[in-house]
């Protein structure tokens, strides 16, 4: 198991910055190798992807979500991997988004891209493109989910 943490400042205030990472169906605006990303309810997500040529779908869990916070999730299936979104506030009008990523890589393509920092780059030019994709927007986002998600286990 891997753990990759990336941050990029973004130039948006943090509930638009939070509220962008929500919408979930713009991923593959600025996520490289994510082709779809369908939202089956509230906490569940249907992910199609391509990793070196080969498309593979898997099913994610939101695991915990808390407005201007975090979103954190785990696959269901497919390859192995959990992970927490934060979004800091710097000022009124910057905000540091920080992915921590836990990944199991599945195979061998996979375990050489991650011997090799392929997917440290990976995570940290898809954070670089969230940034573009909302700063060129003025900062402002293509919609919102405020909802909170305890983790399990709390009330």
């Amino acid at each position: 198991m891997s753990t990759i943490t990336k941050s990029v400042d973004v130039e948006a205030p943090v509930s638009d910055v939070y509220n962008q990472w929500t919408q979930f169906a713009d991923f593959p605006h600025f996520m490289e190798g994510v082709e779809r990303v369908e939202e089956r309810d509230n906490t569940h997500t249907h992910w199609t992807i391509t990793v070196a040529g080969v498309s593979r779908e898997f099913d994610a869990t939101i695991t915990e979500q808390h407005p201007d916070e975090r979103v954190a999730w785990k696959s269901d299936d497919g390859p192995n991997h959990a992970g927490v979104v934060t979004v800091h506030r710097l000022d009124e009008h910057q905000t540091r988004v920080t992915v921590q990523m836990d990944i199991d890589p599945e195979g061998f393509v996979e375990n050489v891209a991650d011997k090799l920092g392929i997917l440290d780059r990976r995570v940290q030019g898809d954070l670089d493109r969230f940034k573009t994709f909302l700063e060129n927007r003025g900062g402002s986002e293509t919609g919102a989910w405020r909802g909170d998600v305890q983790r399990p286990g709390q009330s």
